[in-house]
């Protein structure tokens, strides 16, 4: 049954449920092939008409609108600050950067069309005009009062602590997404241009991409935090974000934190693993590798700079030099929202001048408070609670002529914010959440000075450069910044006797912190992050068209299916064309995963599994085998009703050629010895691991954690992989991890070897195979892909003609096999077709021979 949450964005997004007027279409068009180009075969030539260009996709554009009240004409200008347009120093000097967002007025629909001409000539903007009533519930809504405090960790367990999911907003979501796809399709040309998407309000934007566009290149950046698992599986459109991203090619994070929460959102609701490969992170997905990008930000060191070096600032500083003289600046920048952890910060000052008498009168905490990005009740009950408590802090600790806590509550511009970081001994950001916050960036390059600054504070240009930070640990800069003072917000205490270490701290410590922290931010700006994940998009996408691609599921299920050219879906067609036309059959099934479902809790086979064998198998034609890892009584006992199916137990150590036969044992090893030393490790493992458990078989020991948690079950794997090979080095045996399992068995014994024992005895007798049909989903059935396939190009085979060689791999992923079945479903129907080809020969032969016997 489908759930609520998953419905189809057609409807969603232009269906009659919002009803919202469609937005102009008249920006032209630069595309070169229409519609979705998965039709293009791997091996074709790309188009490339055009030169590449980088669409940058942002809620908001980098621009300051105005409207002049007398004429009614627009007025526009970049934006200086924004971070979208400070990246594109990062990017070539040829490359072409047009922008995607939403402007931050409203545009009257009668100027939507020239407002949008405009932005696309002069600026390369292409604004999305959002109807007011779609932007108060996406934005305001869906983004900042649900989306926004769950990724800062706060539920919405009643209505004084956040909004309860409402649909309507969350349609509100997917059709304002919708809109800023329509918007990049319109300037896309899909061959070349390069998709970077911004931040948490267009997580399924790339869905919409991807569905029309299937090789589109596209990279996502969080810019917020990550929230863990056991906050964002609250989310009840959880899993259609989760695929959403993945849609992507490259999602980027700030830490490694958050790519770890989504990594394991990702393995805990949709089973996926990922693998650490020369550095890079991947998650397979659907024959796509996603790639996970952990870089944070930085800051654009040329505009800092020059304001550093602009007389506003050098005057500003002067003024406030001169207003704090004599007195030491603590300083804090925040916005105005209940996650930034103000009002801790003022009772770590309050306790702070509580405990350091001798303080009063020579510190002052400036606190400037920038305007809030959401409205609600949490930001002004907020802003009530700094302003009480400064005013409590003011009334117990000032006296005339001095205020601990000095209040600046308005728009700052960015000068004064600069002539404020030069001069603060110490800056403390003490947010119980971010993304990122570039504030101690800023505040440790101000630091460092310039020229002008130094001339206008009388400071000589040769003077030792200090600077102190007093960070929280839950921000996305601390990892980064290992030279400050990192603390626990919620823990008054220990933040006050940060504020007292960084005040007193010796000055030469001072200077050895501040130029390790300068030398890594002045390094790392954001022309670096944006040169880096431009790079890291580019190596991502390299193989887009050496691949097949299909668009498979609906809604914001929607995927794309990636294959390798020479790896398609075995049709039953093809192969019963081949099955019918020969007649010495190899067919080797594994059992777990082939023929029973991996998750089934029975493990037996069923009715119709054990018939459709027992049909193959008496056909005269056909040699059958079950190669399976599994101990050889269990199957024995379950396919005791298969007279002539051949058995191969334990990855091949045992093999039995039909019901009459014995079991023969491989003559590679006789010695178990190891085992005394491979046990006591499992037990361990399996005693400090909730849901795993060990299987002792005659010639190997399998560890399984398929009912353990997920990540601990996976970490606690490949601990005990490594736990394995180093005790067992000297050993004849080889540790393997498989799926939920980590297996150690003798060396050289492998389904391959069943394989290659097979077929060679079929030589012998002078029946060399036509027909070789090989299925299995696991790593270790890759041994009999390759087998079959060096067996079957070996000059004895030859000889006798090229035999038809179907190995099939049960799911799209990675395989030496050149075919894939979807689930055991299709292998059962497969195997039914044959069989039932089989019996159809064999009525129409007996027929015959009873008619000649008649006419006889």
């Amino acid at each position: 049954m489908l759930s609520r949450s998953c419905i189809s964005l057609l409807e969603l997004a232009s269906g009659d449920i919002l009803n919202f007027p469609q937005t102009p279409r008249n920006l032209p068009r630069v595309m070169t092939v229409q519609g979705i180009i998965s039709d293009l075969d791997g091996d074709s030539e790309v188009p490339s008409e055009c030169c590449e260009k980088k669409i940058i996709v942002a809620n908001f554009l980098p621009l300051h609108a105005q409207k002049e009240s007398e004429s009614g004409k627009w007025s526009f200008s970049f934006d200086e600050d924004s971070l979208q347009l400070q990246l594109k120093d990062g990017f070539s000097s040829g490359s072409e950067v047009i922008y995607v967002g939403s402007l931050k007025v409203d545009v009257d629909a009668s100027e939507q069309e020239e407002v949008s001409q405009k932005l696309l000539e002069e600026f390369n903007c292409v604004p999305t005009f959002l109807p007011p009533d779609l932007q108060k519930k996406f934005y305001h809504g869906f983004c900042k009062q649900y989306l926004w405090p769950l990724f800062h960790y706060m539920l919405p367990m009643c209505q004084e602590h956040g909004n309860h999911f409402d649909r309507q907003f969350w349609q509100a979501y997917v059709s304002a997404n919708k809109i800023f796809a329509d918007k990049v399709m319109e300037v896309i040309n899909p061959e070349e241009d390069y998709v970077w998407v911004h931040d948490y309000h267009l997580m399924i934007l790339p869905t919409f991409l991807r569905k029309r566009f299937t090789r589109v290149k596209l990279g996502f950046f969080l810019h917020s935090p990550f929230p863990s698992s056991e906050i964002y599986r609250t989310l009840p459109i959880r899993d259609e974000i989760l695929r959403a991203l993945l849609n992507a090619d490259l999602i980027g994070f700030h830490t490694f934190d958050y790519a770890r929460h989504f990594l394991s959102c990702c393995s805990r609701m949709l089973g996926l693993d990922y693998e650490s490969k020369r550095g890079y992170i991947g998650l397979e997905y659907f024959g796509r590798t996603v790639y996970i990008k952990i870089l944070p930000v930085g800051i654009h060191m040329g505009r800092l700079r020059s304001a550093l070096n602009g007389s506003s600032s050098c005057m500003k500083a002067k003024d406030i030099q001169e207003q704090f003289k004599g007195k030491k600046l603590i300083l804090g920048v925040d916005d105005m929202d209940l996650f930034k952890g103000i009002s801790l910060k003022l009772l770590a000052m309050e306790q702070l001048l509580q405990q350091h008498p001798e303080l009063r009168g020579k510190i002052v905490l400036v606190q400037i408070l920038n305007p809030a990005r959401s409205t609600g009740k949490d930001v002004q009950e907020a802003k009530r609670e700094t302003y009480s408590t400064s005013k409590r802090i003011n009334e117990i600790f000032g006296f005339p002529g001095y205020d601990p806590v000095v209040l600046i509550d308005r728009n700052v511009p960015l000068h004064e914010k600069t002539a404020y970081y030069t001069l603060a001994e110490c800056c403390i950001v003490n947010a119980v959440r971010d993304g990122m916050n570039l504030i101690p960036y800023k505040y440790i390059v101000c630091r460092q000075g310039s020229p002008k600054m130094d001339e206008a504070l009388e400071i000589s240009s040769n003077a030792p450069r200090i600077s102190t930070l007093v960070v929280s640990e839950f921000i996305g800069c601390s990892p980064s910044l290992s030279g400050a003072i990192r603390v626990n917000p919620w823990d008054i205490d220990a933040v006050a006797d940060a504020l007292n270490s960084a005040i007193t701290m010796p000055n030469m410590e001072k200077q050895l912190r501040h130029e390790k922290h300068y030398r890594y931010v002045s390094s790392h700006d954001v022309a670096y992050w944006a040169c880096s994940f431009i790079q890291d998009l580019e190596r991502a996408c390299k193989d887009h068209y050496s691949k097949r691609c299909w668009g498979i599921g609906f809604g914001l299920s929607f995927r794309i299916l990636s294959l390798s050219p020479s790896f398609r879906k075995l049709s039953i067609d093809h192969i019963l064309s081949a099955y019918k036309r020969t007649n010495r059959r190899a067919i080797f099934l594994d059992y777990d995963g082939t023929v029973v479902p991996q998750t089934s809790i029975v493990k037996t086979p069923s009715p119709e599994v054990i018939s459709v064998l027992n049909n193959l198998c008496n056909d005269p034609k056909n040699t059958v085998f079950i190669v399976s890892g599994r101990g050889q009584n269990s199957l024995s006992d379950w396919f005791s009703q298969c007279e002539n199916l051949g058995i191969a137990a334990e990855h091949g150590y045992f093999i039995r050629w039909n019901k009459t036969s014995s079991w023969e044992t491989s003559t590679l090893m006789a010695d178990f010895d190891w085992k005394r030393i491979a046990e006591p490790v499992m037990k361990q493992y399996t005693e400090a691991t909730d849901g795993s458990s060990i299987e002792i078989k005659e010639s190997a020991l399998v560890w399984h954690h398929q009912d353990a948690d997920p990540d601990f079950g996976s970490c606690q794997s490949m601990e005990l992989l490594d736990h394995l090979e180093n005790v067992l080095a000297n050993e004849p045996v080889v540790v393997k991890r498989g799926q939920h399992i980590v297996e150690v068995k003798p060396q050289g014994v492998t389904k391959g070897l069943v394989a290659e024992k097979v077929l060679s005895m079929m030589i012998k007798k002078g029946k060399p195979v036509d027909f070789v049909m090989c299925i299995g989903d696991d790593r270790s059935d890759e041994d009999m892909f390759e087998s079959i396939s060096s067996i079957a190009s070996s000059s004895t085979l030859q000889a006798q003609g090229v035999p038809e060689i179907f190995a099939c791999t049960v799911g799209q992923k990675p395989s030496k096999a050149r075919y894939y079945l979807d689930d055991t479903a299709d292998v059962l129907m497969l195997l039914q077709g044959l069989a039932a080809a089989s019996s159809l020969k064999s009525r129409c032969i007996t027929e015959t021979q009873v008619s000649f016997e008649n006419v006889v």
